[in-house]
């Protein structure tokens, strides 16, 4: 083994393709240790297959990345790719995510391997994951919100270093300005003229997707009509307000796919008629990296997503979070970066109104808002920053450790 090779990152990551949050983490993952470990060479194992157009996004934009793929049995890798990866990376990093999804992965890489790995940036307590022992296995453990912070230290785990670190998706920065800019010419969308809107079901229907082949959920269905009308109750009104009483227009778009035929039923379709001729619905589905070209050259944007907020803040722009309860704890991140007043529970009384002040805020004060927006893109980078040392040091201590182990016992003793 040369120690005189670079550090290198497997980084599991790329949970799914129908939604751009979860689409913008493996970039996010890349931008973060570019960035912050300039001389670490990163390997991407994506959770799910990269489909060849986000696949070329990735590989335009991080050039020197190696993206491997494979799975294990018995936890071994089926692929020489993989296993090559194994082999050669110093450190197994899971990035953001809902939750630890790939929690077998990372303790099959430190038992095959000796080597350590951590957890960079998840929420807590989701989808029944053993996730007690197999984070206090880590090396170090960082949750992107601090809910799930505080729940892992009372449920008991007890990683070497555990704390807080925003989702990797504030570092996307990958940008097709082409497309974004044609997009918006074709439907009449002027520069800092227009705010973008985002709806959201309490429970995503993946049973919508048909490539998906999820079974109907009549339980979270239910949940699903109990709640939509009021969920997006203020959004409607923001909408409307922002329309009648600024000069400005509003996109509505889609996050994840099954977000484009909510839009028109809970937005589009019951606006008056004239605000309507102001608003746009876009009905197809978008990549992060068209959607973020877009949203930089919006005013801002609301709604009752996360991780195109997350994608503005990121660079800058405005962002309004409207979260629920069924909804796992990450919106907490925005009270955690210092955008509390940006923050509403749909859960909550008379939150409607507050939602529209909010927008309108925006709307009517561009330059604060800018500033607001900014603050807490510096807060997310100076929480990046004393983690990823973290990540560097033991990145140092996983060489050192290899280092020796290979050496002779005698080398060793002497």
């Amino acid at each position: 083994m040369s120690t005189g090779r670079p550090h290198q990152i497997l980084v599991r990551t790329g949970w799914q393709d129908c939604n751009i949050g979860d689409v913008a983490h493996a970039p996010g993952a890349l931008a973060v240790i570019e960035r912050m470990m300039p001389d670490v060479r990163a390997v991407l194992w994506s959770f799910t297959p990269l489909t060849a157009p986000l696949r070329r996004m990735i590989l335009a934009r991080f050039p020197q990345a190696t993206i491997v793929e494979g799975t294990l049995c018995d936890g071994a890798p089926s692929t020489p790719e993989l296993s090559e990866a194994f082999e050669e990376s110093d450190l197994f990093l899971h990035a953001s995510g809902p939750a630890t999804i790939a929690w077998a992965d990372a303790v099959a890489f430190h038992q095959r391997t000796g080597k350590p790995f951590g957890v960079y940036g998840v929420t807590y307590g989701l989808y029944g994951i053993p996730e007690r022992s197999a984070l206090s296995e880590a090396a170090f453990v960082y949750f992107r919100d601090s809910k799930s912070l505080a729940r892992a230290k009372a449920d008991g785990v007890r990683p070497p270093v555990i704390g807080f670190s925003p989702d990797v998706a504030f570092a996307f920065d990958v940008r097709d300005d082409h497309k974004a800019d044609a997009y918006l010419a074709r439907v009449g969308l002027e520069s800092g003229r227009f705010l973008c809107c985002i709806p959201r079901m309490r429970c995503t229907p993946f049973w919508e997707i048909p490539r998906k082949g999820a079974a109907f959920d009549p339980l979270k269905d239910e949940r699903n009509t109990q709640t939509k009308t009021a969920d997006h109750a203020g959004l409607l009104s923001s909408i409307i307000t922002v329309v009648r009483e600024t000069d400005l227009r509003v996109l509505v778009c889609p996050e994840d796919e099954t977000q484009i035929t909510l839009a028109k039923e809970m937005l589009i379709d019951r606006l008056p008629d004239d605000v309507r001729s102001r608003v746009v619905w876009r009905n197809t589905y978008w990549q992060p990296d068209e959607a973020l070209a877009v949203y930089v050259r919006s005013a801002g944007l609301f709604g009752n997503e996360m991780h195109s907020p997350i994608l503005c803040i990121g660079n800058g722009v405005p962002a309004i979070v409207c979260h629920s309860r069924d909804v796992s704890t990450k919106g907490y991140m925005w009270q955690d970066v210092g955008l509390g007043d940006w923050l509403f529970d749909l859960d909550e009384q008379d939150v409607h109104t507050r939602i529209v002040a909010a927008v309108m805020s925006i709307a009517t004060d561009p330059a604060g808002a800018k500033a607001k927006a900014a603050a807490a893109r510096e807060t997310v980078w100076r929480n990046i920053e004393a983690s990823a040392g973290v990540v560097l040091n033991n990145l140092t201590r996983s060489r050192a450790m290899q280092a020796s182990t290979s050496m002779p016992a005698g080398a060793r003793n002497a």
